[in-house]
């Protein structure tokens, strides 16, 4: 009882939620990865993942251009968790989805990418659907959630690992539209450090920092541990981002925090056992012809 209550929680923050996606079938379908992805070992946890995607966020968010195009064409700052619901069904469902649901995301998210344009303030033309918008916003998610899996989730990944990891992921970014995407750790590495001096913190990035800190009433009782899971995602990024944004967290807090999601982390995984790897799991161990034997 208490673990199916924690385990509805949950998956009222996900993408799950929103429904609409069936990932029971067709029997044997292995998606756009398959059960022996790195892509299927990397997000497949949600409280990495969870501490991943607010990191991803704000990296994401210090682009002016990417802020954007947020800023200007989305709810989020009224609907912090429905945006949260929407990212975790996109990458829930072209990680662990059948094929043809996910085809159709991807074909969704592009659609809506094409009526996304403006100007920044300074002037600057922006477009969603600029390739290489789209691979900052790629490297900012797929390293996020990487460094959340090597933090939490899983220690001993090597370094040919992760670079495969980069390679598959990579692979939803171009049918994205992204170019030139990165596909190591070290050119990872190598493209933040090129980036960083197109990057700003100015005032809409420091109200994206100050409302992500104010939304905790916004995931009701699943909020009581949401800064723990905020500070979680800031001391996830880059040393020079965390000083940026001015949100870095001292030796105290850092400790504090990966002490209370390395606690907390057993927990949700006991509880949460039918998320999207699961279903996965299931369908593709159906196999095209029924149950196997």
């Amino acid at each position: 009882m208490v673990r199916r209550l924690i385990e509805q929680r949950i998956h009222g923050l996900t993408g799950l939620s929103l429904g609409g996606v069936d990932y029971a079938t067709p029997p044997g379908d292995p998606g756009l990865f398959g059960p022996d992805s790195m892509v299927w070992r990397v997000h497949g946890d949600f409280t990495a993942m969870l501490c991943g995607g607010i990191s991803a966020l704000l990296l994401q968010m210090m682009h002016p251009l990417a802020l954007a195009g947020v800023w200007d064409h989305s709810s989020f700052r009224e609907d912090m968790l429905g945006r949260l619901r929407r990212t975790s069904q996109f990458i829930a469902v072209t990680s662990f989805g059948p094929t043809a649901a996910a085809d159709r995301l991807i074909d969704r998210v592009i659609a809506i990418h094409r009526q996304v344009q403006g100007h920044y303030t300074d002037g600057r033309f922006y477009r969603a659907d600029d390739p290489a918008l789209l691979t900052w916003v790629h490297v900012a998610e797929a390293r996020s959630f990487l460094t959340a899996c090597l933090r939490y989730y899983r220690k001993h990944l090597t370094r040919e690992e992760q670079d495969r990891y980069y390679r598959e992921s990579a692979l939803t970014a171009y049918r994205l539209g992204a170019v030139d995407v990165p596909e190591t750790a070290e050119a990872i590495d190598a493209y933040l450090e090129r980036m960083r001096p197109a990057l700003v913190v100015d005032e809409r990035t420091h109200d994206v920092v100050r409302l992500l800190f104010e939304s905790r009433a916004q995931f009701g009782a699943v909020g009581l541990g949401y800064n723990l899971f905020l500070w979680a995602g800031v001391d996830l990024l880059p040393v020079w981002a965390q000083q940026t944004l001015g949100i870095a967290p001292g030796p105290w807090k850092q400790a504090m925090v990966r002490g209370g999601i390395r606690g907390v982390a057993p927990v949700l995984r006991w509880a949460v056992q039918d998320g999207a790897r699961a279903r996965a799991e299931a369908r593709v161990a159906q196999g095209p012809h029924g149950p196997a034997a």
